[in-house]
């Protein structure tokens, strides 16, 4: 009887299976202090127990991407463990408030799959839902992962690909019940600028720049109890395209959004990825940067606050503010390809409030 395991290759996803994610997590504030000290996430719902009260919630919340990357993390060993990229993201939408001391089970069942030229990889398809101890959703995710094959030589599999909602609906975002903002407070924030003072097509340079190493992605990515070869094992990766170990992913995200505070203070919580891509890899040593480009005002028919729907750009050695970084050109075979500096191209929605009176 084989004890260890190996992971599961794409042979070994059938459309419709489901997985129920082994070893559940419980999230700390030791959790959230430490997601705080490796991105510098300043948004006060996540770090300021009164700001919380005063927005009707118990205390503090645990920052909304802390509780994607545990979901997501929990999902590893089951689906990408020999996975050689996370390709995208769809209809990712956030559920209930996690607080600390909350246990976070997750399950993902596969939605298709479709395999890559070349036949040694393929694309799966899966939906992951994280819920806490009392069954309550708490994050709801589709991903898109290129999967090595066992054997290059294994039959063709029918391409059943599925179909992904280019976003999320307006009446599938997750307001929490309690949130009360007659006493939201800018002087917490800092911010100046309300749901009504953005408009679409304004872009928004977040200024400051951040320099991802080694240590800070290795000990994030073992705080989610992602075990994804990719991120760690320097030896197997030698031989590899790059030859080195790849930034989380995930990390780049909460790096991006934690940049983007200056000038989004006053965003209370994010409630939807649309859609996203990592568009290159970012290694140890490369510094980020980040701008936002208003899509879209969305009602939703409250009179304390409204969703924005925003495109969040992060850039790696390049900074937007000083520099001419295209988002796409046109490579030497004439294709449209991500500036090589681009590193994330994430849709998302946050809850806004509106101007007071």
């Amino acid at each position: 009887m084989r004890k260890a395991t190996t992971g599961n290759y794409f042979e070994d996803f059938t459309t419709g299976l489901e997985i129920r994610h082994a070893v559940p997590r419980t999230v700390t504030e030791g959790d959230a202090a430490l997601y705080i000290a490796l991105t510098a996430d300043r948004h006060p719902l996540h770090c300021n127990a009164e700001f919380a009260r005063a927005l009707g919630f118990e205390r503090e919340t645990v920052n909304d991407l802390l509780v994607f990357h545990t979901v997501f993390g929990k999902s590893v060993p089951d689906v990408s463990l020999n996975a050689v990229a996370n390709l995208g993201y769809a209809d990712v939408r956030f559920g209930v408030p996690v607080l600390p001391g909350d246990t976070i089970s997750s399950t993902t069942r596969v939605l298709g799959r479709r395999e890559a030229r070349g036949g040694e990889t393929g694309v799966v398809w899966v939906r992951t839902v994280g819920v806490n101890q009392r069954g309550e959703e708490v994050l709801t995710l589709i991903r898109w992962v290129l999967v090595n094959k066992r054997d290059p030589e294994s039959p063709a599999v029918e391409d059943d690909a599925p179909e992904v909602p280019e976003s999320v609906a307006p009446d599938a975002l997750y307001v929490p019940e309690q949130l009360d903002l007659s006493a939201f407070s800018a002087g917490i924030t800092g911010g100046r600028a309300w749901w009504g003072d953005y408009e679409p097509g304004e872009r928004i340079d977040h200024v400051e720049g951040m320099a991802i190493e080694e240590a800070e992605q290795q000990i994030i990515t073992r705080l989610y109890q992602n075990t994804a070869r990719a991120h760690f094992n320097a030896h197997a990766l030698q031989g590899t395209r790059f030859g080195r170990r790849v930034i989380y992913g995930g990390h780049i995200i909460s790096v991006a959004r934690a940049l983007s505070f200056n000038g989004l203070e006053n965003a209370v919580r994010v409630l939807a990825f649309n859609g996203g891509t990592h568009s290159n890899p970012t290694f140890a040593g490369d510094t980020l940067f980040a701008w936002t480009e208003v899509l879209e005002r969305i009602d939703l028919g409250r009179d304390d606050a409204g969703a924005l729907r925003l495109r969040l750009i992060a850039t790696k050695d390049a900074d937007p503010a000083t520099e001419d970084v295209p988002l796409r050109v046109t490579d030497e075979r004439g294709r449209e390809r991500y500036h090589p500096n681009v590193v994330l191209d994430l849709d998302y929605t946050v809850l806004m409030p509106k101007a007071p009176g």
